[in-house]
């Protein structure tokens, strides 16, 4: 059967639909993932204006040369976020005209957070969990010639009927372990506009990445925040707040395996939800795996702040750790609760003294997240987080977002009662309105005012629905200050993880990243054990009791970006 897995998204990473592609290539050998990017990849103008992050689009001449070449293949499996939704529905429609007969299902987030749109698509199934058992089933059935409507974590269409199926376990950590590794560089096509699908190759991932390897071991999250599409996820199954992960000699032999590939990747990025909850005892078995075979820094998003302990940091900085972002969103409690995000701003400084200990000398300055332009913010809240920011420790650096409601969120719910128009998360999240309140954001990351002049420059801040004046051109110069510092402050690492481009992989061929590497940035001596709390040989599960703990990128499922919630 000829078979083509396509994805739709902003570059190529797409970490979820390589483990599915995988997956399905491992069942039937006329597989291809095909990639079908908006724009394209990262870049300066796209970090200056905003251009990532907003679902992107083709034009109708793009749209049919993608449909002319997919609709040869006997099954198709989409793959898209929220924000891409229209794009697929799109090009489904197209390839239907095209190719009445085939079969298609649209898989990946949207489907399982907002099953009611992409059943309207022109689809045969649409995939509502975890895709990977569920496939295997319908794929075993579709050979037999069965038209088998019964499987489960599937939605079909049958006439006019649409057949809502329940849904299976949730995979343990031991069926994740029997999983491939992601799809990487074998059986890839990406589109070029003009000439159809092509092969990727290391241009590519060099555009996209640089140097980084982007990546997920543990899935899952204790928290519920309202703006987060895993409250759609732990609706279906409440134990999707577990955290479960295959072992640690699994994912460092998936990197091992994908360096084989392209030996120049030289960091490696998790962006887990909560990488963090993972007990102790697993991040030492990997700490000492990873400091033994690859050597190599490695970064940690999706950070909560209750999870920030120093034993943790002290085990994996000492294993090669150098910068992590963690979910800020907001430093007022009224806001925090509106979220219900169980991360208050006691625990939010808590967690920036932890992190201060180690950056500068071992880690690059850490991201935090924030959520901006929310209409149910006050005066008082601006700058409560405004305020949070200022008495983090430096250095540091913000990933700035505006507020988008995903479909099907308790955030969307709650908006809708209180009569209030947000954008919806197909538009960009990336461009913040230059008021007052969040250029002085940017500021912070640059410089830290003296107590009189940051007190003065406060009486200026407004709420987000409050009229204001804007100001452009000081915002463009802001962030292109806060732009170059972070870069420099990679660059002064050899650090190209957020280098796209030839730059690093020349640095690397020249042998200058490992060699900073091993002889100029500081390494942490290996720190001694903990004696309390932890007990040797616990399962590789580790299982985070649901209560008051925490929730993009470009994951990360959040109202903010990704649709993951850090």
């Amino acid at each position: 059967m000829k078979v083509r897995m396509v994805s739709l998204e902003d570059g190529i990473t797409s970490c979820g639909f390589r483990k599915m592609a995988a997956f399905v290539a491992g069942l039937n050998a006329d597989t291809q993932a095909c990639y079908v990017t908006t724009n394209r990849y990262r870049g300066i103008r796209n970090a200056l204006f905003g251009g990532l992050g907003s679902g992107g689009d083709l034009n109708d001449d793009e749209v049919d040369e993608v449909a002319q070449e997919l609709a040869g293949a006997d099954l198709l499996g989409f793959s898209s976020m929220t924000g891409y939704a229209d794009l697929t529905h799109r090009i489904i429609s197209r390839v239907r005209l095209l190719n009445p007969s085939i079969y298609m299902i649209w898989g990946g987030i949207h489907p399982i957070i907002n099953p009611e749109d992409a059943i309207t698509a022109d689809v045969d199934a649409i995939c509502t969990g975890e895709g990977e058992f569920a496939f295997a089933e319908l794929f075993e059935s579709l050979q037999r010639g069965r038209d088998d409507t019964t499987v489960k974590n599937f939605w079909f269409k049958h006439g006019d009927e649409v057949i809502r199926n329940h849904f299976l376990p949730l995979m343990t950590a031991q069926e994740m372990e029997t999983l491939p590794f992601p799809l990487y560089r074998e059986k890839e096509k990406i589109y070029r506009t003009g000439q159809g699908f092509d092969d990727i190759g290391l241009g590519d991932y060099v555009a996209n990445d640089g140097l980084s390897y982007t990546t997920l071991w543990s899935i899952g999250c204790p928290f519920h925040c309202t703006y987060c599409g895993n409250t759609k996820f732990i609706a279906n199954d409440a134990k999707y707040k577990r955290i479960r992960h295959p072992s640690a000699r699994y994912i460092v032999d998936q990197i091992k395996d994908a360096r084989r590939r392209f030996p120049h990747l030289s960091q490696v990025s998790f962006h887990d939800d909560s990488f963090m909850a993972i007990g102790y005892d697993q991040l030492e078995e990997f700490a000492v795996l990873w400091k033994e075979e690859l050597d190599i820094p490695f970064a940690v998003y999706g950070v909560i702040p209750n999870y920030v302990k120093q034993d943790k940091f002290e085990l994996l900085t000492w294993a090669g750790m150098n910068r992590i972002r963690m979910g800020i969103q907001s430093g007022s409690e009224h806001i925090l609760d509106f979220y219900k995000r169980p991360s208050p701003p006691e625990k939010i400084r808590a967690a920036g003294k932890v992190i201060g200990n180690f950056a500068p000398k071992y880690h690059l300055p850490p991201a935090y997240d924030l959520i901006v332009d929310n209409p149910v913010e006050t005066r008082q809240d601006v700058i409560d987080t405004l305020q949070v920011i200022y008495d983090m420790p430096r250095p540091y650096t913000l990933f700035i977002y505006s507020l988008k409601v995903i479909p099907n969120t308790e955030l969307e719910r709650l908006i809708k009662e209180r009569g209030i128009e947000v954008d919806k998360i197909d538009s960009s999240f990336f461009v913040i309105p230059p008021r007052i309140g969040n250029l002085l954001l940017y500021v912070l990351c640059l410089v830290k005012p003296p107590p009189w002049l940051w007190k003065r420059l406060l009486r200026h801040v407004r709420a987000s629905t409050e009229p204001q004046r804007l100001y452009p051109r000081i915002g463009l110069v802001l962030r292109t200050l806060y732009l170059a510092r972070r870069a420099l402050a990679h660059f002064r690492r050899m650090d190209f993880s957020i280098f796209p481009g030839w730059t690093g992989y020349v640095f690397w061929r020249l042998g200058l990243v490992g060699l900073w590497h091993r002889r100029f940035n500081p390494r942490l001596p290996r720190p001694e054990r903990p004696a309390r709390r932890y007990q040797p040989g616990r399962p590789t599960l580790t299982v985070v009791p649901a209560g008051p703990m925490q929730a993009a990128d470009e994951s990360p499922r959040s109202a903010v970006g990704d649709e993951s919630g850090r």
